[in-house]
């Protein structure tokens, strides 16, 4: 495994792979999803980069940039067990020199859910893999669907500008006990990691009300309020059943639809989701 901090030598290396490439996009902290997305990425190319950078662009001043966790060197040890090829982790002068000013802006998509709660949160993500992506040129680009608003940005983006690269989504990884792994879940304390759990109870029952017949969002997305609003630690930011592609808010569920959520605990955001009628 090699390990590269600079973009001119990652495009030097990247001249050399043959074959498929596979790119695994990170902010470090890696936990078993992030491994999850590895794992595949090493079935399906010849040659896996994983990319490792806290993007400063997508997090506003009032966010946990500074605290965010890191552990670089847990990170490479896990990545060299998985016999990754190429780490790619430039530091932000390399990624932002002085002077930049070019952004990446996707709309329609980006205004609803996490985009009314994290104003030009999406702007950095989208800038910042698109960089990603023109610097390790990848065949496929790896995300996990947890983060199902930004692999519905990513899609779009890939899409509306003729990207040639395949974007994968990766199922949730989730705790025997449901909980969605996040590098986030580190900030909870024990009760709040057990108050957390009222995210996959809301979920799961999302799904029990679909499966039994109810075809209805608003009655779902009450009960689901209604839960998770039991829970003394939960602060709601959104609630949302919608249209996977274009997450406009849906009264009927007559195709599949993205039931998703974020939802403070304590001082800990956390976001999760699942598809219906997949």
């Amino acid at each position: 495994m090699k390990v590269i901090t600079t973009i001119a030598e990652m495009r030097k290396l990247r001249s050399k792979q043959a074959g498929s490439v596979g790119l695994v996009p990170t902010m470090g902290y890696l936990h078993e999803g992030h491994l999850e997305l590895v794992r595949r990425a090493l079935l399906e190319n010849l040659t896996v980069i994983v990319s490792i950078f806290v993007n400063p662009t997508q997090f506003a001043p009032e966010e946990d940039f500074t605290s965010y966790p890191h552990d670089p060197e847990r990170d490479l040890a896990l990545l060299e067990k998985e016999r990754v090829d190429l780490v790619f982790m430039p530091g932000a002068q390399e990624m932002y020199p002085e002077g930049s000013s070019s952004w990446v802006e996707v709309e329609k998509v980006t205004e609803r859910l996490e985009g009314d709660f994290r104003p030009g949160h999406f702007r950095g993500v989208a800038t910042v893999v698109a960089k990603l992506f023109n610097i390790t040129q990848p065949h496929r680009a790896y995300f996990g669907q947890k983060d199902a608003q930004q692999l519905a940005v990513i899609r779009k983006m890939v899409s509306d500008l003729n990207m040639n690269l395949e974007v994968v989504a990766v199922p949730t990884v989730r705790e025997p006990d449901g909980l969605a792994l996040s590098s986030r879940n580190t900030y909870l304390s024990p009760k709040e990691r057990k108050a957390a759990l009222v995210l996959w109870k809301s979920l799961s029952l999302a799904q029990e009300l679909w499966q039994k017949g109810e075809r209805s969002a608003a009655p779902i997305r009450q009960e689901m309020t209604s839960l998770i609003e039991s829970e003394p630690l939960a602060k709601i930011d959104y609630v949302s059943i919608a249209d996977p592609e274009t997450l406009e808010e849906l009264e009927e569920i007559d195709r599949p639809a993205l039931v998703s959520m974020a939802v403070k605990i304590g001082k800990t955001r956390l976001i999760d989701n699942i598809t219906l009628g997949e």
